[in-house]
């Protein structure tokens, strides 16, 4: 990357955003991504976490195996909360939560890379932005069994809300997100959606994100 994304840019990668790791996925994980990427996703989260995560050698060579499918798409590849694993690989950036390591100090670590935080108030998306955000994870709109933590779903009202709060950053819905529900969620504010079980999960995993993108531009109208 050349210099820091641009707020345009960034609202266009975040359109269908795929989260991704090993424990989550019905298929390969690499068989997963790339299928995504046939269909369009624009953007591959690595977050490598829970009952059976892989760790080490495992989880590095898995990371790269996936980066190199986004670069051969030319999609942004980003690395969940492991800030060393995202340098060492040279990943397109980090998304981390309020529970991980400070915005602040991620992004003087990473540079010019993407920065993503998880915000679920209007304060902290605020103070994620100061601390130099690139865009915001917002969640969970709905309820979901992809995470373990997830917090209790604020629907999409809450993306409303950081709009009329003066929240102009790029945001990426995320929590439960379906295409029954992807158009609620951009036409709260949202300007993409994230997710997880309804692609990773999908018997047809290209099917799934061509129907995450046509869901989501009836939103955009």
């Amino acid at each position: 990357m050349n210099g820091r994304i641009s707020a345009a840019a960034m609202r266009k990668s975040l359109g269908v955003y795929l989260v991704i790791g090993s424990a989550n996925c019905r298929q390969d994980p690499l068989q997963v991504t790339e299928q995504a990427l046939a269909g369009g996703a624009t953007m591959i989260q690595f977050r490598e976490k829970g009952p059976g995560a892989l760790t080490g050698g495992p989880k590095l060579r898995l990371a790269e195996q996936l980066q190199a499918a986004c670069r051969r798409a030319g999609v942004p590849f980003i690395v969940n909360d492991d800030v060393d694993l995202a340098l060492a690989i040279d990943a397109d950036g980090i998304h981390v939560g309020q529970d991980d390591e400070a915005a602040g100090r991620v992004r003087a670590r990473i540079g010019e890379r993407i920065l993503g935080v998880s915000a679920h108030t209007v304060e902290e998306a605020r103070l994620a932005i100061h601390s130099g955000a690139d865009y915001l994870g917002i969640g969970p709109i709905y309820p979901t069994a992809s995470k373990a933590d997830a917090r209790e779903p604020q629907g999409p009202g809450f993306i409303r809300r950081l709009r009329e709060c003066g929240i102009e950053a790029p945001l990426v819905a995320i929590g439960g997100i379906t295409a029954a529900s992807a158009g609620e969620a951009i036409r709260a504010g949202a300007d993409g959606i994230a997710v997880i079980s309804a692609v990773t999960q999908a018997a047809d995993v290209r099917k799934a994100v061509e129907e995450l993108h046509a869901a989501a531009a009836l939103g955009r109208g």
